[in-house]
């Protein structure tokens, strides 16, 4: 163990925090100017491990805080780390930091960060080894020169504080002053026991005159005994009398008394029970009012879905007649269209049969026509031409023109031929963009039944959902009610326990709260009544013992109690006791196995944590079956005892018990403030389930409005998207339609060309054969026949093509006005009627009128239902109104029955203080005359026999008579035999109380012989260890020299103490002993030659030497840790300052003894493994560790400048 660092600030000349670097576990110097602050810093360690400047006052606490310019300092402290590796401090740590603060009124010591008292800092130091007794660990300047001028007897008292004798002495002290007392004690018994043996003499000569006397008082006596006896009889039988008559007007009158007592507890029962129905009733009123509320709305609610019902069966009924007139309708037309198509296909084959016969006659005429043209131009070729080459160059003019217009012809043909692909191929896409829309419209159609269906589980989902959360809002409803009623209770039972609870606690535990909430103290558990439970027929056992300990404040540790208490004293809120769980411990309790014992600790509920706190309080009570059990165990087990009635017994003797109101209870009203709390958190929680159930359902209902919404969105998208694909398919047959009479077109006109074609390709042919012909002006007769035959044929063929043509057109009239009969009016009445007859209409009618129908059931159940509650309501009103109504006429009765009671009450008053007086007057009788048997004193064994029989008369004559003869006896010595008897009994003890004294007397004188020979002991043996030390350090001091230490005795009185003055006093005996020893005597030798001297003859240096060997021997002695040396080496020479510091070099290399030295010489810092240099700025010092080099240059200056 040594020291590790030193940290200090504002100490003295030590302003700011300094923290030196580490020591050096074996040797450390300290270097520094005078005034520098060398000697604070070594004041500094002093100042916290030595017991110097313990109960400063202010003025010297002030002394020792920083004086210097600028911020006063108001506290300082020094801080030393010591190594604890070996665990030589009792701490189970490394490293252990000793802190001593003080400021103008503070003085406080910190181990580790916690504060410790001076006593155990003490304590502490010595049990790692810095004795008390041996305080020269430190060597302060000074304290060598006082060891150089000692006398042997100061050397000699330095031994004996050194070897522990002051023990020895102060119990010598004590021993010989109780030995004092003892003989004055005795002194007094001997002169006491002198007086009672004269007034023993006197005594006896007094006896038989009194031996007469006393006869006749005993008579004297006896015969007021039998006076007074006899009265007193008569008094007690007078007073049983009436103890009688009033134990019968009592009786009556607690009989009354209870009776009227029931009747009250029965009339505070009766208001309470009438509060409740009145509660009740109101509920039930508001209930009612709900009810009949719920039930208006089912009413309105059935009526409006019965209108719907009517609505929806008469829409339904409308729309079934409507598809019934529909299908007799569409059968109707379907023969109608039938006929129209039969016909038309009549027409439309006699329109093809006239078209077929006009296009016969057609290329018919223009074959004869040709024919003919042919036959005029060949008649007149030869007038119109010249010669043939006219003819053939005209004829090819002819045929270009025709074969310009064939081509114009085949380019329509092939136009027309693709025109018809394409109108086939139109024809073709609606046929299939007909059939596709189709197909689209009886999906949507079923997806159109799906959402209807999906609309009405949306309203059943709907109606389910505002019927729970009607549902829930009841049950919100109720819950909410039982809460407020529960904490009204709450709130009453709370304002009952602040009646039961003594102002100024209350005031407190206000205040403790309060100051917790705004301070934000944690840890504080409560008062005991709220951290405990128990069954409810131990309230009055649990509430009897703890008394207000029900309310002391249970926290985690002293700390916390202490703040809360600054805080109660700053605020003068009140006054609480605060149990903390770091200081209380349970006692240990041994309990008697009976099984009319119980301990109370075992019957009550609480945490674990709480145990020490709730065995303070509760561990020593038991509760006994009834008081004669209690009388027993509190006698035999010195336990404290209750019953369960209250009453106490404890250990001491004392009984305490009567009559306890339960009513006001505390734990009972804390028992309804918890259950009440209990169930409001439980009545809360499910509230909040309930209000979240709510929400949920509220969010349930809009999540399925929103759907129900989106769907019928999507089923009025979807109707719209089948009215759309409807309509395309009647546009796509329109455009169809269109198309069709397009390509008959187109076909007819290709037909056309066609035949413009092979007209146009007959007369190129004709014309190319009669190229190269003989040009001719006459006909053959064949050509003549044929010519002479075709006017007529063609006139006949037009005639024919004629009626023809107009057949056709009748027919072609006939068949337009049936397709645009059949199209524009009978398909699409067609279209309407299937429409009607097939339309999902009557189905959403239908699940309407069912949803409608179960909505409708559900309304009527309702009703039924909210009848049926309705009806229940308003008898349980009935029934409410009526207990009123039986409450109230009761609760009438009690109150008359409480009148006559205090009509009669007075009466029993009356008799009852009659009877009180005569009481009272024969009670004062009965003790008049007991007191007159008390002080009659002790009677003889005959004097109740002797004159038991005598009547009053007879027995106040023989008093008078035996006054009389006592009057002869008036000057008699009344109490000489009792005086003789204490006399005698007070010599007796006095006697004995001396025999005492002496023996005690005997073994003190023993004691103290014996205290001498251990003192004497305890020096030899303190002596002989630092005489030999003494010779040891001296000869490693001086070489070559030898010293020793001489004990000086009284026999050796001749030569006593040479280095006193002869003027001193001889040392005096000790309490009448004369001392053994009387000083020691120093004898050195520096050059080991010649005499010895003593401490008078040597030199100034030489006494510093035998000083400090001295000191070493004594510290070998009794080695120390470490050791603090201020400038011991001062006044020594060279050598043996060079000495020293070998000295001091080798004890810290062999023994790992760590030295803390200050000096001006270099020799202690030649052997320093560690120097400090301190400096002085400013009024304020510093610590810095320096070189060897630097401390030496310091010292060779600072000795310089002193030269």
């Amino acid at each position: 163990m040594y020291i590790k660092q030193v940290v200090i600030e504002g100490f003295k000349s030590y302003r700011e925090q300094i923290a030196t670097e580490t020591f050096s576990p074996k040797v450390n110097c300290v270097v520094g100017a005078n005034g520098s602050g060398k000697s604070n810093f070594f004041h500094a360690i002093r100042f916290v491990i030595n017991d110097l400047s313990h109960n400063l006052r202010n003025e010297e606490r002030q002394a020792l805080l920083h004086e210097g310019a600028g911020h006063q300092v108001l506290s300082a402290f020094v801080e030393i780390v010591f190594d604890n590796t070996d665990n030589r401090i009792p701490v189970d740590k490394e490293e252990v930091r000793l802190r001593r603060t003080i400021g103008v009124k503070k003085d406080e010591y910190f181990l580790d960060g916690k504060h410790i008292t001076k006593t155990e800092v003490m304590n502490l130091l010595e049990s790692a080894g810095f004795s008390r007794s041996n305080p020269y660990y430190v060597v302060q300047q000074g304290k060598i020169s006082s060891l150089t001028l000692m006398k042997d007897s100061q050397r000699l008292d330095l031994l004996k504080e050194i070897g522990g004798t002051r023990v020895y002495e102060e119990r010598r002290r004590e021993s010989l002053k109780i030995m004092q007392e003892t003989g004055n004690k005795r002194k007094q018994i001997i002169q006491v026991v002198q007086y009672l043996d004269d007034r023993l003499r006197e005594l006896d000569e007094e006896k038989e005159e009194l031996k007469k006397y006393q006869q006749l008082d005993r008579q004297r006596k006896s015969l007021e005994y039998a006076i007074y006896d006899k009265e007193l009889h008569d008094a007690k039988q007078q007073l049983v009398k009436i103890e009688e008559e009033r134990y019968k007007v009592s009786e009556k009158s607690a009989t009354m008394y209870n009776s009227v007592s029931d009747a009250r507890a029965k009339c505070k029962e009766l208001d309470k029970s009438l509060k409740d129905v009145t509660k009740e009733a109101q509920i039930l009123s508001r209930e009612k009012e709900a009810i009949e509320k719920q039930k208006t709305e089912a009413i309105k609610k059935r009526a409006k879905l019965e209108l719907d019902s009517k609505d929806l069966h008469e829409k339904i009924k409308g729309n079934k007649k409507a598809k019934e007139d529909a299908a007799i309708q569409l059968e109707l037309l379907d023969k109608e269209i039938q006929g129209s198509n039969a016909e038309l296909t009549r027409i439309t084959q006699l329109y093809d049969e006239h078209v077929r016969v006009e296009d016969n006659l057609t290329r018919e005429i223009m074959e004869c026509e040709k024919q003919l043209s042919i036959l005029y131009q060949k008649q007149g070729r030869a007038t119109q031409f010249a010669n043939k080459a006219a003819r053939d160059q005209w004829l090819k003019k002819e045929i270009k023109d025709y074969q310009q217009v064939l081509s114009s012809n085949l380019v329509q043909e092939q136009k027309l031929r693709d025109e018809l692909k394409q109108l086939e191929k139109d024809i073709l896409e609606h046929d299939a963009y007909i059939k596709g829309r189709k197909s689209e419209a009886a999906e949507l159609e079923s997806l159109i039944s799906g959402y209807i269906q999906g609309y009405n589980q949306f309203k059943l989902n709907r109606d389910e959902l505002h019927d729970k959360r009607k549902s829930l809002w009841g049950r919100e409803s109720e819950l909410s009610a039982e809460i407020d009623r529960l904490k009204s209770e709450v709130a009453k039972a709370e304002k009952s326990l602040d009646h039961a609870t003594p102002g100024d606690i209350r005031r407190g535990l206000n205040s403790v709260r309060r100051i917790c909430d705004q301070h934000g103290i944690g840890g504080v558990h409560g008062p005991v009544i709220e951290l405990l439970d128990c069954e409810e027929k131990f309230f009055t056992a649990v509430e009897t013992t703890a008394g207000n300990s029900l309310f002391h404040v249970v926290v985690e540790n002293d700390d916390i109690s202490t703040k809360i208490i600054g805080h109660l004293n700053a605020q003068k809120g009140g006054r609480v006791t605060f149990v903390p769980l770091n200081r209380v411990k349970a006692p240990l309790v041994t309990y008697p196995q009976n099984s009319d014992v119980i301990p109370l600790l075992k019957k009550l509920k609480f945490l674990e944590k709480y145990t020490s706190a709730f065995g303070q309080i509760f561990s020593k009570t038991v509760i006994c079956r009834d008081l004669d059990v209690a009388t027993r165990v509190a006698r035999t087990d010195g336990l404290d005892c209750i019953t369960l009635e209250g009453d106490q017994v404890n250990k001491k003797g004392g009984m305490t018990g009567g009559y306890y109101d339960y009513r006001r209870s505390k734990l009972k009203f804390m028992s309804i403030i918890r259950q009440n709390m209990k169930s409001i958190k439980m009545k809360e929680d499910e509230l909040n389930k309930v209000r979240d159930e709510l929400q949920k359902t509220d969010q349930e209902i809009s999540e399925l409005m929103a759907e129900k919404q989106k769907n019928e969105a999507k089923l009025a998208h979807e109707k719209s998207e089948l009215e759309q694909l409807r309509q395309d398919v009647v546009n796509s047959e329109k455009q169809k339609l269109s198309i069709s009479k397009s390509l008959e077109k187109k076909e007819k006109s290709l037909d056309s060309i066609l035949t413009q074609i092979e007209h146009n390709r007959a007369n190129i042919a004709n014309k190319e054969k009669e190229m190269g012909t003989e040009l001719v002006d006459h006909l053959t007769p064949e050509e003549k026949e044929s010519l002479s035959r075709l006017n007529p044929k063609i006139t006949n063929l037009k005639e024919q093509l004629i009626t023809c043509r107009s057949n056709r057109m009748e027919a072609e009239t006939r068949k337009a006005e049936l397709e645009m009969n059949l199209s524009t009016n009978l398909v699409r009445r067609k279209e309407e009627l299937e429409a009607v007859k097939q339309s999902a209409e009557t189905d959403m009618l239908q699940g309407e009128a069912e949803l409608n129908r179960q909505e409708l059931a559900d309304g009527n159940l309702l009703v039924g239902q909210l009848t049926q509650q309705l009806k229940r309501v308003i008898e349980d009103i009935d029934q409410r109104n009526k207990k009123l109504e039986d409450f109230i006429t009761e609760k009438e009765k009690l109150k008359r029955l409480q009148d006559e009671y205090q009509s009669t009450l007075q009466d029993e008053e009356k008799e009852l203080e009659q009877l009180l007086s005569k009481k009272n007057i024969y009670l004062s009788k009965q003790e008049e005359y007991s007191k007159k048997i008390r002080e009659l004193g002790p009677l003889s064994s005959d004097a109740f026999e002797t004159y038991k029989r005598r009547s009053i008369k007879e027995l106040y004559k023989l008093l008078h008579k035996c006054n009389e003869q006592l009057q002869q006896f008036s000057h008699v010595n009344k109490k000489a035999l009792d005086q003789y008897v204490n006399f005698t009994e007070q010599r007796e003890e006095l006697q004995r109380r001396q025999a005492e004294l002496d023996a005690g007397d005997d073994k003190i004188k023993e004691l103290i012989s014996v205290l001498d020979m251990r003192k004497d002991e305890s020096i030899e043996r303190t002596f002989k260890g630092v005489a030999k030390h003494f010779r040891e350090v001296f000869s490693e001091l001086v070489q070559g020299g030898h010293g020793f230490l001489v004990m000086m005795k009284k026999k050796d009185n001749d030569d006593f103490d040479n280095d006193q003055d002869d003027d001193e006093p001889r040392p005096a005996e000790t309490e009448g002993r004369v001392e053994k020893y009387i000083g020691v005597k120093v004898k050195v030798s520096f050059t080991g030659q010649g005499e010895t001297q003593s401490m008078k003859q040597l030199s100034g240096g030489q006494k510093t030497v035998v000083a400090l060997a001295l000191i070493f021997a004594i510290q070998r002695c009794d080695p120390a840790p470490f050791y603090l040396f201020d400038e011991i080496d001062a006044a020594l020479d060279p050598q043996y300052r060079t000495a020293v510091g070998h000295m001091v070099r080798r004890l810290a290399d062999m023994a790992s003894t760590q030295f803390i030295t200050t000096t001006f010489r270099p020799e202690l810092v030649k052997v320093a493994d560690k120097i400090y240099g301190v400096e002085h700025k400013n009024r304020v010092s510093r610590v810095n560790v320096v070189s060897i080099e630097e401390a030496l240059d310091f010292v060779e200056r600072d000795q310089s400048h002193n030269e």
